[in-house]
């Protein structure tokens, strides 16, 4: 009788199985999953109801008053309105907050005019949106003290004159666009205007100015506000070409109409 043939011993391949590599992605999952919920869950109870409530009447105010142009969920609507999706706070609080919008009307750019809503209403407002995403937060007022004046006065000149003027005065810009003047704005107002850049401004996040260099900033046109031109009747503040028109209309004008008195008077 024959012997059988002795069989080898199977190697193993050391490949693992397809269902273990399922599982242990199913595992990740699940872990990821839960881990998130539960930071979730335990932030939201840590919520004040209050912000709750907040958020809750921001909304209602927004799809009664700015859904029409922004859309349902702040999503923007193509060729009428932007998403404000990761605005932030800051951009509500300016822009609603200063009179510009809701805007009366299309045109060139959004003007300032007197607000529509309350500080409560224009809070709840931003509260919602700035839930939508994470975007530029309103400044507390300490952030807005500085004393470095004549730093600010520098910056400035650097960053802001070229559309606003060295006094703050505002200018014309293309398109019948123009840069507004700054006298009079608010703190918080000029703040958010810089982190946020509405109309034609730039954003100037940290990294272009820094908190600091801002408030600096703040504190130059606070002091335009409060001191007075030391060379005068200040014009408008327009410089030379204000200043070039009053010669031309009043002191020429005046030169004129003495000459004419003159050679009249032998008359």
């Amino acid at each position: 009788m024959a012997n059988p043939v002795p069989t080898s011993p199977r190697r193993k391949t050391g490949r693992r199985s397809p269902l273990a590599s399922v599982a242990l992605l199913m595992i990740g999952l699940f872990a990821t999953g839960g881990a998130y919920a539960a930071f979730t869950s335990s932030a939201t109870a840590e919520t004040p109801a209050s912000s709750q409530a907040q958020v809750s009447e921001g909304k209602k105010l927004f799809e009664a008053n700015c859904a029409s142009c922004h859309g349902i969920g702040a999503v923007g609507t193509s060729g009428v309105a932007p998403s404000l999706v990761g605005v932030g706070s800051a951009s509500v609080d300016f822009q609603v907050g200063t009179g510009r919008m809701p805007m009366a009307a299309s045109g060139p750019q959004a003007e300032q005019k007197p607000t529509q809503f309350t500080d409560t209403q224009i809070a709840a407002m931003a509260a919602y949106v700035a839930t939508l995403g994470p975007g530029p937060s309103i400044p507390t007022a300490e952030s807005l003290k500085s004393t470095k004046v004549s730093t600010g006065a520098e910056l400035f000149r650097v960053n802001c004159a070229m559309c606003h003027n060295v006094a703050g005065a505002g200018g014309a810009l293309t398109e019948g666009k123009y840069a507004p003047s700054l006298s009079g704005v608010s703190a918080k107002h000029v703040y958010e205007a810089m982190v946020t850049g509405p109309q034609n401004m730039p954003v100037f996040n940290n990294l272009n100015i820094t908190p600091k260099d801002k408030a600096a900033i703040i504190a130059y046109l606070q002091y335009l506000d409060k001191n007075p031109s030391p060379g005068g009747l200040d014009l408008g503040n327009l410089g030379p070409s204000s200043e070039g028109l009053f010669v031309w209309i009043f002191a020429l004008g005046a030169i004129v109409v003495v000459t004419i008195w003159l050679t009249a008077k032998p008359n």
